[in-house]
Order: C-alpha cells, then sequence, then structure tokens
C-alpha cells in the first residue's frame, strides 16, 4: 500500500513509519526540513504551502494520507491550533485533489463535553465550551475531525495523554520537570493516557478500520490524586506538594471499549500504573 505520512518526524511518526516499512508499505515521508529516514522517500515540505503540498501529495500517489502533523515542541498552543486548522485543511484538499482513498488523522481523547462516566466516541465534543481557550482548542479538534471525514474512508484517532520517550511525560520531559518542582496537582480529574508505542501501532491498524473516531487510550483512567504520586516516583522526582485542585468537569477520561472489543486493538501497556515504569 502506498502511504504518505505527513509529520514523520515527529515523536509518533517516527515511529510510525518503521512499523509501516516492516509490513511492505511504500511510505513517502513529508518533513519540514531536508532529512532521510532509512527505508522511506522523504520529501521536503510545508503544510502552509497549499500548491506545493498538493504537488507533492500528487507525485507520491498514495492510497493513504497519514495526519500525524502538530506543533507542541516549543509548547507553543496556537501554532498546534493552527496546525490543525490550516494544515489539516491544506493535507486533506492535496488527499482528495489526488484521489486519495482514506485518510487517517491524530486527534485527542480529552476535548468532550463536561458529564459523568467515561466518554464515549458518541460522546459530543465540548465545542461550547465557557472558557474561551477550551472552546478555541476544542474547536480545532472537530474542525480537523470534520475535514478529516470528508475523505472516502477515514479515522479520527483520539489519542490518550502520551507518555513514554520523547514525550513530556518521561524523565527529562517537562512534566517530569513540574513534578521536580512539586507544581503537579493531585485531585479528582480523570485522565486517560497511552504511550507513544501504543500511539504508533494504533496508526499502523487504523489502515483497515471502519470510518469514524476511536478512543486509543490504555485501559485505567485515573484520577491525578492516583496517578500524579506514581508518575513523581518513575522520574525520580519527590512525592507530590501541590495542594489539590477542584474538580475540573470535562476531565472525565475515555474508554477504549470500543476499539478493543470490535476493533481488536490490544495496548502493549495496557496500564500507566507499569508503563510509567516500563
Amino acid at each position: 500500500m502506498r502511504i504518505f505520512v505527513a509529520g514523520a518526524t515527529g515523536v509518533i511518526g517516527r515511529r510510525l513509519v518503521p512499523l509501516l516499512v516492516a509490513q511492505g508499505h511504500e511510505v513517502t515521508a513529508l518533513s519540514r526540513r531536508a532529512s532521510a529516514l532509512p527505508g522511506v522517500e522523504t520529501v521536503t515540505g510545508d503544510v502552509y504551502d497549499a500548491a506545493g503540498l498538493r504537488e507533492v501529495v500528487a507525485a507520491a500517489r498514495p492510497e493513504v494520507v497519514m495526519h500525524q502533523l502538530t506543533d507542541l515542541t516549543a509548547r507553543d498552543f496556537a501554532a498546534n491550533l493552527r496546525i490543525r486548522r490550516e494544515g489539516t485543511r491544506n493535507l486533506v484538499d492535496a488527499a482528495l485533489a489526488a484521489g486519495v482513498r482514506r485518510v487517517i488523522s491524530q486527534s485527542i481523547a480529552w476535548a468532550y463535553e463536561p458529564g459523568d462516566g467515561l466518554a464515549t466516541e458518541s460522546t459530543p465534543l465540548d465545542v461550547d465550551a465557557p472558557d474561551a481557550s477550551r472552546r478555541g482548542s476544542v474547536g480545532a479538534v472537530a474542525a480537523l475531525e470534520e475535514m478529516t471525514a470528508e475523505a472516502p474512508e477515514w479515522v479520527a484517532l483520539r489519542y490518550g495523554m502520551l507518555y513514554g520517550p520523547d514525550t513530556w511525560y518521561t524523565k527529562g520531559g517537562a512534566m517530569a520537570d513540574a513534578a521536580a518542582a512539586g507544581q503537579l496537582p493531585t485531585g479528582p480529574d480523570i485522565t486517560s493516557f497511552l504511550h507513544v508505542d501504543d500511539a504508533a501501532a494504533a496508526a499502523v491498524s487504523a489502515l483497515t478500520w471502519p470510518s469514524g473516531p476511536v478512543n486509543i487510550v490504555d485501559n485505567t483512567p485515573a484520577a491525578a490524586s492516583d496517578w500524579v504520586p506514581s508518575f513523581a516516583q518513575s522520574v525520580g522526582a519527590p512525592p507530590p506538594s501541590a495542594p489539590p485542585s477542584p474538580r475540573t468537569p470535562w476531565a472525565r477520561g475515555a474508554t477504549n471499549g470500543h476499539a478493543r472489543t470490535t476493533l481488536g486493538w490490544v495496548p502493549t501497556h495496557p496500564t500507566w500504573q507499569s508503563g510509567f515504569y516500563a
């Protein structure tokens, strides 16, 4: 299968591309900077250059386009919102113009509206959130998924909070620094985590999944009061000292029931409880 991967040098992309190559797929990798990836054709391009992007996608003649684009290296959340809106628009347009059959995009599992219990794929997104910052963030996620769904076949991978090598949640990462400074509060807010290797593996599996959004999270959503002390210990930080945070209504976690029972996806790291120490 011919696959075009946008974001091939990102945290997930660097793990995804070798998995695709190992399965015998013909991969074209998009990078903003000239760089060679083993076993694939690497093309240089800018997702904000709509015309140029159309040219490189058309030249690759892909059957599938994978959208793993983010812009969070400098924790620039505005840049990440822009790539979700403008970058996705240009990438999907290029895919449709090239006759691509399937688009698989990276989304998130914490954009759901407030409520009791874990969110499922049918839970509405929090597009009318009263907080302007969250409303803008969720709006960009909703736009990304709506554009992805313009393809004849599509999957929006609603990833949990990524942890593991090269993420914020690892030794030397941003959240490890926050834990060391005693700035990670405990409390009742629920997080659904996901090891970065499982994120890449799910993207490969999505090549054959039916169209729709899918929660890709581990089996154990947890309150900050449970996971923060464990994470701090795993990165060599002292026990948490920040006061507990009040309940955030939308921080409800998500369930992977659809991915596990319907699609047959099984995470290699089923829970953060062991995954933090892996």
